[in-house]
């Protein structure tokens, strides 16, 4: 966490919204960012016509700055990650931008899609952009000022959230908080209607 509430504060993150797969979402929607970082994309969705977003982050220093960026905004901290002290079911659509990458380890990132699967209302919208694993590289490496990163393979996400319909997919080009250009990859996923919300695991790295 130490990162995150020092040098990680300071960044600049650059994942884009694609507004076509917004443009089915109802305007009042209940739209949860988890993992919001400063607000950047909560403000867009705002700006978009969605005003029932709201968004939260294990960094305390990340929500400071965003309360001072974007005073209007709903942001909270999470308190016990990945657990969010609000109710199964709340949220009609789900933000999961560049937080996975964020996650190194097999299990936290089981637990975390768990927690994100029962936020999402069974038939809800889960937006999940992250990196993708390049040839030759390594999954988990530390970035040159301290952070641990996962980049990952396609099906390893998938993986991750077994329970869902996976609506549509884009590659694109990305750059990280650091600068550098990376490959990326979005999913727009459906929870089934069932209220199990079958959650998959990862493979070991």
């Amino acid at each position: 966490m130490t990162y995150w509430d020092t040098v990680g504060a300071t960044k600049t993150f650059t994942h884009p919204l694609h507004h076509p797969w917004l443009a089915g979402i109802d305007p009042a929607a209940r739209i949860l960012d988890y993992g919001c970082g400063y607000g950047r994309t909560m403000a867009e969705l705002v700006t978009l016509g969605f005003p029932d977003v709201s968004g939260v982050d294990v960094s305390p220093a990340v929500i400071a700055r965003g309360r001072r960026e974007h005073p209007d905004l709903d942001l909270g901290v999470i308190a016990s990650p990945p657990t969010v002290d609000r109710p199964a079911s709340g949220a009609d659509v789900v933000v999961l931008f560049a937080v996975l990458t964020c996650v190194p380890e097999d299990e936290a990132q089981t637990a975390l899609a768990a927690e994100v699967t029962r936020l999402l209302a069974p038939g809800g919208l889960l937006y999940v952009s992250d990196l993708l694993l390049r040839p030759g590289r390594p999954a988990v490496f530390t970035t040159s000022d301290g952070a641990v990163c996962r980049h990952h393979e396609r099906d390893h996400l998938l993986r991750l959230f077994a329970g869902f319909d996976l609506v549509a997919e884009r590659h694109l080009d990305v750059t990280t908080m650091n600068g550098n250009p990376a490959s990326g990859i979005q999913l727009l996923l459906r929870r089934g209607e069932d209220d199990a919300g079958v959650v998959g695991g990862a493979d070991p790295l």
